[in-house]
C-alpha cells in the first residue's frame, strides 16, 4: 500500500503523516476551489455564444451556490459513514463529469442540471468541512494553523486560477480552460486514492500532537441515522439567539465576497472596459492577500474578543464596496480596493468557528458550523442571482455593489449584539 510505505518513510525522517494528508487535502481544496471560481469566466463567454441572458446563466451559477453550502454538514456524515477517501473520490469524479458534459451542452436547463446540481453537489462535498474534518482526525497540536491554511486554499484557489483561465478563454475558448479544471482535478484524484487515509491508526499512528494509536471509531449506526444528526443538531440550536446571528452574518459574508465578486468580477470589470485576463489578474491579487489575510486572522482570533475582530472585517469589507461603487475603476483604485478587500476576503472565517465552539462547545461546533457555512452560500446564491438581475436591469453592477457595501455594514453591527461568551467548565467540553 502506497500510504503505508510513504508513512514509513517519513517516520524514518520525523515526520509525522498527517501533514501529507493535510498536503493531498489542501491541493484537493485548491483544485475544486479552482472549478468553483471558473464559473466567473463562462459568464460573458456563455452569453456571446448560445445568446443566454445573464440573469438565466447567473441562476445557474446560485443553485450551485446554494448546494455547496447546504451539503456541508451531511458532507460530515457522509465522510464518518463511508470514509473520507471514498467521499472525496466520488465528488471529484462529479465536478469532472460535470464540467466535461458541459463541453456539449446547447441549452440553459443542461447549465442548471451540470453547473448548477452535478458541479454543485461534487463542490459541496469538498467544502470547507473536508478541511475541517482532516484537521480535527489528523492533529492534536498544531490545529488551528492546519485549518486556517485549509480555509485560505480553498477561497484563494478561486481566485489564483482566474488568471490563466481567463487568458485561455480568451485565446482557445472556454471549453479548452476548462480543460486544465478537468486535468487538475484528476489528478488531485490520483493523490487522494494513493494517500488519503481517514484515521491515523490507518497508518499505525496517533495523531500529531499524542502519544496513543487510537482505533477509529466503530459505525454501528444506520445511514439513515447519520443523516439525521445534522438535522436533530439544527433542531437543538435555532432557538438561539447566537446561532441566527453567526448565520445572518455568515449570510452577508457569502453575499459580499462568492456571490457577488468571485461570480460577477470579470463582468463587472467589462463594464469599465478592462479585458477579462486583467480583472482576473486583479482578483489572483486579492487571492494573495486573502492567503495572508486568513492566516493572520486566525492568529488574531486565538488572542482577541472574536466579536471585535467580526465588527472590523465586516466594517472594512462593507466600506471597501462602498468605495469601489463610486470609484473610477483605475489601476491606484483597483490596486487599494484589491488590498483592503482582500486582506479580509474569509477572515471571517476563523472567529466565526470560535464562537460557535465557545456558545455550542466542541462536540457540536462542527455541525453548527457546517449550517452556518450554508447561511453563507444562500447568501453567495443571493447576489449570483440577484447581481445578474440587477445588472438586466439596470444595465450596471454599482446597485449590487452598494448593497452588498450596507448589508455588510449592517453585519458589523450585529455581530455585536452577541454576548462575551462565558468559558465554559472543562465538564462541558468532554
Amino acid at each position: 500500500m502506497v500510504s503505508a510505505n510513504v508513512a514509513r518513510w517519513m517516520a524514518a525522517r520525523n515526520v509525522h503523516y498527517g501533514w501529507m494528508v493535510a498536503a493531498t487535502t489542501f491541493l484537493t481544496m485548491l483544485a475544486t476551489a479552482g472549478a468553483m471560481g471558473s464559473a466567473g469566466v463562462m459568464i460573458q463567454p456563455l452569453h456571446q455564444e448560445f445568446g443566454w441572458d445573464i440573469a438565466d446563466i447567473s441562476s445557474a451559477m446560485a443553485v450551485r451556490l446554494v448546494l455547496f453550502g447546504l451539503l456541508g454538514p451531511f458532507a460530515a456524515a457522509f465522510m464518518n459513514h463511508f470514509g473520507i477517501r471514498q467521499v472525496v473520490a466520488a465528488a471529484l469524479s462529479l465536478i469532472m463529469g460535470g464540467i466535461v458534459l458541459s463541453f456539449f451542452m446547447t441549452a440553459v436547463w443542461q447549465l442548471l442540471l451540470l453547473w448548477g446540481v452535478v458541479i454543485g453537489v461534487g463542490t459541496g462535498m469538498t467544502a470547507l468541512v473536508l478541511g475541517a474534518t482532516v484537521a480535527t482526525r489528523w492533529f492534536s497540536k498544531r490545529r488551528g494553523l492546519v485549518v486556517g491554511l485549509m480555509t485560505a486554499s480553498n477561497a484563494t484557489g478561486q481566485l489564483v486560477f482566474l488568471p490563466l483561465l481567463a487568458a485561455l478563454t480568451e485565446a482557445y475558448g472556454w471549453r479548452t480552460a476548462l480543460t486544465l479544471s478537468v486535468a487538475v482535478i484528476a489528478t488531485a484524484m490520483v493523490l487522494v486514492l494513493l494517500l488519503m487515509r481517514d484515521h491515523p491508526a490507518d497508518v499505525g499512528l496517533p495523531a500529531y500532537g499524542e502519544t496513543a494509536v487510537v482505533a477509529p471509531p466503530r459505525q454501528d449506526h444506520k445511514l439513515g441515522a447519520t443523516l439525521l444528526a445534522p438535522l436533530v443538531t439544527l433542531k437543538s440550536v435555532s432557538g438561539n439567539p447566537v446561532f441566527w446571528v453567526l448565520f445572518g452574518t455568515f449570510f452577508v459574508c457569502g453575499l459580499s465576497t462568492n456571490g457577488l465578486i468571485q461570480t460577477h468580477w470579470i463582468s463587472i470589470c467589462g463594464d469599465f472596459g478592462m479585458a477579462a485576463v486583467t480583472a482576473a489578474s486583479t482578483l489572483a491579487v486579492i487571492g494573495v492577500f486573502d492567503f495572508f489575510g486568513t492566516v493572520f486572522a486566525g492568529w488574531l482570533s486565538d488572542r482577541y474578543d472574536n466579536r471585535v475582530l467580526l465588527f472590523w472585517f465586516y466594517g472594512l469589507r462593507g466600506l471597501s464596496l462602498l468605495y469601489l461603487s463610486i470609484s473610477g475603476f483605475s489601476f491606484v483604485e483597483l490596486s487599494v480596493f484589491a488590498v483592503f478587500y482582500g486582506l479580509d476576503w474569509v477572515a471571517t472565517v476563523p472567529p466565526t468557528v470560535k464562537l460557535a465552539a465557545e456558545n455550542f462547545g466542541r462536540e457540536k461546533a462542527g455541525l453548527v458550523f457546517g449550517w452556518v457555512f450554508a447561511g453563507h452560500q444562500l447568501g453567495a446564491a443571493t447576489a449570483a442571482f440577484g447581481a445578474g438581475y440587477l445588472k438586466s436591469d439596470f444595465n450596471t453592477y454599482m446597485p449590487a455593489l452598494q448593497i452588498a457595501g450596507l448589508m455588510c455594514i449592517l453585519a458589523a453591527l450585529s455581530v455585536m449584539l452577541l454576548k462575551r461568551p462565558q468559558p465554559r467548565p472543562l465538564a462541558a467540553q468532554a
